[in-house]
């Protein structure tokens, strides 16, 4: 069964490029501005999309938890609600982005937290939806935004293989465009919680969809990983300074490290190749520098019939490998040669019998 998905023009499938997603979330800090750079760096180093998160927060929280204090060095507001509003854009911001991004040429959508955000984004024909792992066994939500018949990226985290399979389960049969991600809902995650191994556990369970790894850990080596196992979408939080304000900058990737993931991920796609040894061009003066041919070991006359005390194996190999020296034990010389001098087929007549050959 062949898995793929498009993604705004982008075809995912096994053995395409990593599809990498640069998610912004709230690092912008409620600024549109800021929000733009992010956009621009990100395309710039190579990310083929950016993401931001939507939620309609009055609706969203229970009023104790929009109305908790919320003071600490991250906080946007005294409360948690206000907190969330100073980061939250609406349609406005919303417009500005989606028009800035198409003009860098960069995919540009955002992860639905509630309905009234799905309806939201759906106005604004976002071409792609994120389901957080919050939202795993949210099964209302899944189907909603399933029924908007655009492309749905899940992340897993907290999630148990009953959780994903039943997310799958309500999908699926309104949606087909369905891309799973592993992923440790912690932030940071540590490296021995990553379980990457899921990744195949995944492909093997859900041979129909696109799998891959949304990832909090401090790092680009584990994208990389990812994409050998056989994930082809890898998302990771982006921000323009790790020293900023908000609790997600600590463990987002910096400018050079997104360039840098994006980098390994592509030069991976190279490195894989298709699966058949062979040999290179490039490889051709090493093997002949390093290899070894058959030479004489000493002067031999002609006709002598040659014995395995009369060959040594040399460098260079530009000659007969040593892999032969069976086959022409017993052969007699149609030609001198001196010690050294390559022994070559032209100068080999036939094999006579019962000739010594190399001692165990």
């Amino acid at each position: 069964m062949t898995r793929s998905l498009n993604i705004d023009g982008f075809e995912i499938y096994d053995g395409s490029d990593c599809y990498v997603i640069a998610e912004i979330g709230n690092n912008h800090q409620g600024s549109l501005d800021k929000c733009k750079e992010m956009f621009r760096v990100a395309a710039e180093c190579g990310a083929n999309a950016v993401k931001l998160q939507k939620r309609d927060n009055c609706s969203l929280y229970t009023k104790a938890a929009f109305d908790k204090p919320y003071e600490h060095e991250n906080s946007f507001g005294l409360t948690y609600g206000e907190h969330r509003e100073f980061l939250e854009f609406g349609k406005y911001e919303y417009l500005e982005l989606k028009k800035y991004a198409k003009k860098l040429g960069i995919t540009f959508f955002a992860t639905a937290f509630d309905f009234p955000s799905a309806d939201f984004l759906a106005e604004l024909d976002m071409p792609v939806y994120k389901i957080a792992s919050g939202d795993l066994k949210n099964i209302p939500l899944l189907k909603y935004v399933a029924q908007l018949q655009k492309p749905i990226i899940l992340s897993t985290g907290g999630g148990t293989m009953e959780d994903v399979q039943r997310a799958y389960d309500a999908i699926m049969p309104i949606n087909s465009q369905l891309c799973i991600l592993q992923c440790t809902a912690a932030y940071p995650a540590n490296f021995e919680e990553l379980d990457l191994q899921v990744i195949n556990t995944y492909r093997q369970q859900f041979p129909d969809v696109v799998v891959g790894l949304s990832s909090h850990d401090n790092g680009i080596a584990m994208a990389v990983a990812a994409y050998v196992l056989g994930g082809s979408v890898i998302e990771k939080h982006f921000t323009l300074n790790r020293a900023m304000k908000g609790t997600d900058h600590a463990f987002s990737l910096e400018p050079t490290g997104l360039r840098k993931m994006v980098r390994d991920l592509r030069r991976t796609r190279q490195a894989m190749g298709d699966g058949h040894k062979k040999v290179h061009l490039s490889e051709r003066s090493a093997v002949i520098k390093m290899g070894k041919k058959l030479v004489a070991k000493h002067d031999l006359p002609m006709d002598h019939v040659l014995t395995a005390s009369d060959i040594a194996i040399k460098s260079p190999g530009d000659g007969i490998p040593p892999y032969e020296l069976e086959n022409i034990l017993g052969k007699v010389l149609t030609q001198p040669l001196q010690a050294d001098e390559s022994i070559t087929f032209a100068s080999l007549g036939d094999r006579l019998d019962c000739v010594p050959t190399l001692a165990k």
